[in-house]
């Protein structure tokens, strides 16, 4: 699983290379979905160093992004009604696939503009913003759905109520047009990584938990609205949005965990209906 991570110099070559033809159809997005994306997006991004807020920048991204990967123009007000949380005309996928491609791809840029005023790599402030609009995420689905987290994973009924935690979290994004068709996160798997054999029953998980201080997990995502976006910023800057990763990666640290996909996954490695993830999970420190 995973592969190597390989920057082209600019969108029409990667795009050129690896075309989404099955995204050409749209779908429409939920309005609650679109609004939280709304507010986590926007509010990390405002708050990065030396952002004057310019969104005229993120337009002309936008309209260039849906230009080279859909061959559309771009609604005059798209940028405007993302921002303003305006969604009388609902958001699409392949419009949100442009509007998280530009204003990550803006956060990432202006990160590396200004690394010395950061405390870590540019690396792992890259990885920071994708964390703290993951936090913001998480808490207004969390919120919306009004379910409870378990403390903990120290027993079985604290496992199933996680369980069905993660369902209902995957029916809402599939409901709200995130995942056009498939949700599973599952804790039984038995794959080949980085040579060698991994296999974990579901029963064994909490035991790997808690006596291997590692346990694994397989996210599995069926026609993501950004994968087109998630593949072209991985491979021009190195770093992906990962939307509903970091918001489950925020369910884990909730309850105490470390949890996240192993950092050489590549989302141009996996098929549109089948984009998997694998996930490796530990007790969080001190």
């Amino acid at each position: 699983m995973g592969g190597k991570k390989l920057v082209e110099k600019n969108l029409n070559s990667i795009v050129k290379k690896q075309p989404f033809h099955d995204y050409a159809n749209w779908w429409k997005l939920g309005n609650a979905l679109s609004e939280f994306m709304s507010d986590s997006i926007i509010s990390q991004w405002a708050k990065l160093h030396h952002n004057n807020s310019d969104f005229g920048l993120v337009k002309n991204e936008v309209s260039e992004y849906l230009k080279v990967v859909y061959g559309r123009k771009a609604r005059v007000s798209l940028v405007e009604d993302f921002v303003n949380k305006t969604f009388s005309y609902p958001i699409q996928s392949g419009e949100f696939d442009a509007l998280s491609y530009s204003f990550y791809r803006s956060a990432f840029q202006l990160i590396e503009n200004h690394i010395k005023e950061y405390d870590h790599s540019l690396t792992r402030e890259r990885r920071l913003f994708t964390k703290r609009a993951g936090k913001i995420f998480f808490q207004q689905v969390h919120n919306h759905l009004n379910l409870e987290l378990p403390l903990d994973l120290k027993n079985e009924p604290s496992f199933l109520q996680l369980k069905d935690y993660l369902q209902n979290l995957g029916i809402f994004l599939k409901t709200q047009g995130y995942l056009r068709d498939h949700f599973e996160f599952k804790f039984e798997l038995d794959i080949e990584y980085a040579g060698k054999r991994i296999v974990q029953t579901e029963s064994a998980f909490l035991d790997n938990l808690e006596n291997n201080g590692i346990a694994y997990a397989l996210y599995e995502m069926g026609y993501p609205a950004i994968l087109p976006s998630a593949v072209y910023l991985y491979h021009t800057i190195g770093e992906a949005q990962h939307h509903s990763s970091r918001t489950i990666e925020e369910v884990f640290e909730r309850m105490g965990y470390e949890a996240r996909e192993t950092d050489d996954f590549d989302p141009m490695a996996y098929p549109s209906n089948r984009v998997i993830e694998f996930w490796e999970i530990r007790k969080l420190k001190g």
